[in-house]
C-alpha cells in the first residue's frame, strides 16, 4: 500500500527509500488488488521500473529533484501517455500515442513515475465507470459497489492504496462523484486553470484536468506542478497564487453558506448526505467561520450543458479511429446528438455565460458555498445496465446534481470527505468557490481535515 504524495516524495528526497522501491510497491499492490477491482486498462510495468531508475540516477548525480520526485501515479485514459493508445474507455482507438500530452510531461519533469493508465466509461459519459468492451470497476470499501466515474479508475487506484496520485477529468463531476464515492479529495480546478493540450479544449467549456488524491496538501503538490495554459488552449483561467501554501496557511474568518437543495430538479438527496453538510456547517461555525443557510436560486444550465454533452462525445468520436467499434450506447447518444452544430455550440456557450453570471450571484452574500457532492449513496455495480442513452441520463441525474452546474459556472470546486456513513461508504460533502478561488477551497479543506480527520484508505464492507 502506497504512502501518500507528500510522504513518498520526501523519503524518497531524504534517502531513505528510492524511486525504483517506491514502483515496486505500487506493482504490487496493483498486481494483488486490481484483479478484483478492475482500475487499470494498462500497467507500464517494464517502462516504470525504467523511469524510476532513471530518477534513482539523477538523484545520485546530484540532480535537483522535482516535488513529485520517485512518486507513482496512474493516469485517466483520456490523457495522452507516449507508446500507449488513447482509449478514451472504449475500443475506438488502436494506434499508441508519440508523445505524452502535457500535463503527463508536467509530471514526468516534477518527478513523478508514470505506473499505468486508468478505467473510464467510454468518452467520460457517465458518471459510473462500466463499460461494455471492459466490464465494470467496483469500489475498494465495497466491490459490489460502483466507485462512480468518468475518473473512477483513478479514483480506485488512489483510494486503495495502489498509488499515492491519480490523475483525471471532470467535465460534469467526474473528479468530485468518484472522490466522493471512494472517500478521497478531489478539487475541479477553475475552467482553463490546466491545460488540456494537445486538445484545444475537453468537452467544450465543461472539462477540466485534475488529481484525485488522499489529502488536500497532496492534491495542492500535484496542482502547483500541472497548472497553467498553452496558447493553444481555448480557456484561461485568472492568476492565483501556491496551491501548497494555500493549504498551509488558515482561511481566515469566512462567509459561509450552504444548502442541501439540488441544482437539478426532481433530485432529493440522501438524508446521510444532508446530515453530513449539517454537520459541516456545524463544525465549521465551532471553527469561527460565520456560516448561514442560504438559496443559491441555481440558473437552469439546460441550455448550456446539454449540446457541451452531445458536443463533447462527437468532437471525441469523431476523432477515433474506428467509429463502428464504439459501443452501442455511444454510436446512439453520437446520433441523437446530430442536431448539435456549430452554431448550436456557440450558442450554448453564449448560455455558458449566463448561467456563470447567475450562479456567481450567491458569493455576493458568502465566500464559500457547502452543498452534498452527490444526492445519491453509491449504487450497485451495473446500474447502467440494459439501458440506453435517456435511461443512462436518468440513473445518472443524482450523482450529478449538485456537481455538473459548477462546470458550466466554471468555478472551482471540491469533494471532501466527512467520514464513513452508517453502510459502510465514504461520505463527502462539496465546497464551491468564486471564480478563481482554489485558494480558499484549499485552504478551508485542509482546515477541515486537520479538524476531523477522515480515512486515507479504503476499507472494505464486511
Amino acid at each position: 500500500m502506497t504512502d501518500t504524495v507528500a510522504a513518498t516524495a520526501a523519503a524518497v528526497a531524504a534517502g531513505q527509500t528510492t524511486a525504483r522501491a517506491t514502483t515496486e510497491a505500487s506493482l504490487a499492490a496493483i498486481a494483488e488488488a486490481d484483479g478484483e477491482l478492475n482500475a487499470f486498462s494498462v500497467v507500464l510495468r517494464d517502462q516504470a521500473r525504467a523511469e524510476a531508475d532513471a530518477r534513482d540516477e539523477q538523484q545520485r548525480r546530484g540532480d535537483a529533484l522535482g516535488p513529485l520526485h520517485g512518486v507513482p501515479v496512474a493516469v485517466k485514459e483520456e490523457l495522452d501517455v507516449a507508446g500507449c493508445v488513447t482509449t478514451f474507455g472504449g475500443r475506438g482507438n488502436s494506434t499508441p500515442v508519440a508523445a505524452d500530452g502535457e500535463v503527463v510531461r508536467r509530471l514526468r519533469a516534477a518527478g513523478a513515475v508514470v505506473v499505468g493508465k486508468t478505467r473510464m466509461p467510454e468518452f467520460g459519459a457517465w458518471p459510473y465507470t462500466e463499460s461494455a468492451a471492459y466490464g465494470a470497476t467496483r469500489n475498494p470499501w465495497d466491490p459490489t459497489r460502483t466507485p462512480g466515474g468518468s475518473s473512477g479508475g483513478t479514483a480506485v487506484a488512489v483510494a486503495s492504496g495502489m498509488v499515492p496520485i491519480g490523475m483525471g477529468g471532470d467535465g460534469g463531476g467526474s473528479i468530485r462523484v468518484p472522490s466522493a464515492m471512494c472517500g478521497l479529495f478531489g478539487l475541479k480546478p477553475q475552467r482553463g486553470r490546466v491545460t488540456t493540450a494537445p486538445h484545444p479544449h475537453l468537452w467544450w467549456s465543461l472539462g477540466v484536468v485534475g488529481p484525485l488524491t488522499r489529502t488536500v496538501l497532496d492534491s495542492a503538490i500535484v496542482h502547483d506542478v500541472v497548472d497553467g495554459s498553452l496558447d493553444g488552449d481555448r480557456w484561461r483561467a485568472g492568476e492565483i497564487g501556491s496551491l501548497v501554501a494555500a493549504a498551509r496557511r488558515e482561511p481566515g474568518r469566512l462567509r459561509i453558506g450552504w444548502s442541501v437543495k439540488p441544482a437539478a430538479p426532481g433530485v432529493r438527496p440522501d438524508p446521510r448526505h444532508v446530515a453530513a453538510v449539517e454537520q459541516t456547517a456545524r463544525l465549521l461555525v465551532e471553527m469561527g467561520h460565520d456560516v448561514v443557510e442560504v438559496d443559491p436560486r441555481y440558473p437552469d444550465q439546460t441550455l448550456a450543458f446539454v449540446p457541451q454533452f452531445f458536443a463533447g462525445i462527437r468532437t471525441e468520436a469523431d476523432e477515433v479511429e474506428h467509429h463502428r467499434r464504439l459501443e452501442r450506447r455511444t454510436r446512439t447518444t453520437y446520433r441523437l446528438g446530430g442536431w448539435v452544430t456549430d452554431g448550436v455550440i456557440e450558442r450554448a456557450l453564449a448560455a455558458t455565460e449566463r448561467v456563470s453570471a447567475k450562479a456567481n450571484r450567491v458569493f455576493d452574500r458568502v465566500d464559500v458555498l457547502l452543498t452534498p457532492t452527490t444526492a445519491h449513496r453509491p449504487p450497485e455495480v451495473g446500474v447502467l445496465d440494459g439501458v440506453g442513452p435517456v435511461g443512462a441520463a436518468l440513473r445518472s441525474m443524482p450523482a450529478i446534481a449538485y456537481a455538473a452546474l459548477w462546470n458550466v459556472a466554471g468555478n472551482p470546486a471540491a469533494a471532501v470527505p466527512r467520514g464513513v456513513a452508517d453502510d459502510g461508504l465514504p461520505l463527502s460533502v462539496q465546497l464551491v468557490a468564486p471564480t478563481d478561488g482554489e485558494e480558499v477551497l484549499i485552504s478551508l479543506a485542509a482546515q477541515l481535515e486537520a479538524a476531523d480527520p477522515w480515512p486515507q484508505t479504503a476499507t472494505k464492507v464486511g
